[in-house]
């Protein structure tokens, strides 16, 4: 049985193609383009250097060109905070009296105990306050 070099190509492309859907790596997709065009290489007649050559070529380029790209949009994504990383940083009112030793705040539509980060510090009701941290089930406030 005598198969034709392009055909070969394809294999080993979607053989490239396996661990790029079962590892999610990008230069496996990048590595199967090379092997394509070396496909193409080789059903346009090219020898078996032209073909190795394009392969590398094709694969190199991809992988220097797309993954610099692909770096800096996954670096430039808004990072959403979720949890209580949320709530830090955010207003909360003062519902009864927080000081050292407790009080209470609504916090993003809830009601949440709370402390002031300053033992000294004293926080009436009514007054706009920061979240600093969660401290477990605990807001502590300035």
């Amino acid at each position: 049985m005598n198969i034709d070099a392009w055909v070969w190509w394809l294999i080993g492309a979607v053989g490239l193609g396996i661990p790029l859907v079962l590892t999610a790596m990008p230069e496996f997709g990048m590595f199967a383009v090379g092997a394509v065009a070396a496909a193409i290489t080789a059903a346009l007649g090219g020898g078996v250097v032209a073909q190795v050559l394009v392969f590398v070529v094709v694969s190199v380029a991809l992988i220097a060109v797309v993954r610099p790209i692909a770096n800096r949009h996954r670096d430039q994504r808004p990072q959403h905070r979720s949890g209580i990383d949320a709530l830090k940083g955010r207003s909360a009112v003062v519902l009864e009296r927080v000081d050292g030793s407790g009080g209470r705040i609504k916090l993003a539509g809830e009601i949440w105990s709370a402390r002031s980060l300053d033992a000294d510090a004293s926080f009436e009701p009514g007054r706009q306050v920061d979240v600093v941290e969660i401290d477990g089930a605990i807001a502590v406030v300035m």
